[in-house]
């Protein structure tokens, strides 16, 4: 006897299609297409989420040395600075001081021997 697939196979597409919602033509309607977009879509996600580290990091690193260059310190000595006095706030957190708590950075760099 032979194996009936129309319920399961149909769960099966319609899980699939119910992924690529919101794609723009045959992605989100033809099966064979829909799998392929949704594929790459996680291929590109899993990428992206360790991608993201490495682009907030650059845009923390960003931050800091421009507050860093208004108060008349290069970031490279900053960093060598906090290394230095054993400061273990990391770029992420400086540049949250920077941008919304400058006395506080203030002081921070005051405490590495490197503020005015």
């Amino acid at each position: 006897m032979r194996v009936k697939r129309g319920t399961v196979r149909h769960r099966r597409h319609a899980k699939i299609r119910a992924l690529a919602k919101g794609y723009r033509g045959m992605r989100h309607s033809t099966f064979k297409k829909a799998k392929e977009a949704v594929i790459k879509a996680g291929q590109n996600a899993y990428r992206d989420r360790r991608l993201k580290k490495r682009t907030f990091r650059a845009l923390w690193i960003t931050r800091l040395s421009a507050a860093a260059t208004e108060r008349g310190v290069q970031y490279s000595r900053l960093v060598k600075a906090l290394k230095e006095k054993h400061i273990e706030l990391d770029r992420k957190v400086l540049s949250e001081l920077a941008i919304h708590e400058p006395t506080v950075f203030d002081a921070v760099l005051k405490q590495a021997g490197v503020g005015k």
